[in-house]
């Protein structure tokens, strides 16, 4: 198999993590439009994340956030974005890298995306598109909140159109 020197895979990581921080940057200048609103999971313990140590100690590995009505002061730069948000009644300042997102929902979309974490991609990358049609994503359910446990595993199959779509990476990876 021929070593993929251009990085496909990081290049198109880096494209959907675009779509991400064009839709917050969005959301920053003129709020959320219509029913939108995002869910949004990171890993607590990522380089350049900012959580209070109360956060942090609820939250050691990673951390799903809603922004829908009650957040405050969202600011995108290039490399990640910082809101306020209250947890428990005490408003907290959160910095989160677009490199440590693991993946974003918009339940009123069905929209989802979904990245591996930036540093545990390897080294020597073997992306290549399959040479057989990929079967479509499957959907994602809406993340797990500290108030909300996982729904019970549904007996029917998700029908198309049902659900989130979703783009992951590994998708795209051959063995």
């Amino acid at each position: 198999m021929a070593t993929d020197h251009i990085r496909y895979d990081v290049l198109a990581r880096d494209a959907l993590r675009g779509v991400l921080r064009r839709v917050l940057a969005d959301a920053a200048e003129h709020g959320l439009p219509g029913e939108h609103h995002f869910f949004i999971t990171f890993l607590s313990t990522a380089e350049g994340v900012k959580l209070s140590p109360r956060l942090l100690a609820q939250y050691p590995e990673e951390m799903t956030v809603i922004l829908q009505h009650q957040f405050w002061d969202l600011t995108v730069s290039e490399d990640r974005f910082e809101v306020g948000l209250s947890f428990g009644g005490i408003p907290e300042r959160l910095v989160v890298p677009f490199s440590s997102i693991k993946s974003f929902f918009d339940p009123s979309a069905q929209f989802g995306l979904q990245f591996e974490p930036s540093d545990v991609a390897p080294e020597t990358p073997t992306a290549k598109l399959p040479a057989v049609p990929t079967p479509a994503p499957a959907a994602v359910p809406a993340p797990q909140t500290a108030a909300e446990k996982t729904p019970e595993p549904r007996d029917e199959p998700v029908k198309p159109g049902e659900g989130a779509e979703v783009v992951r990476m590994d998708r795209f990876r051959m063995n």
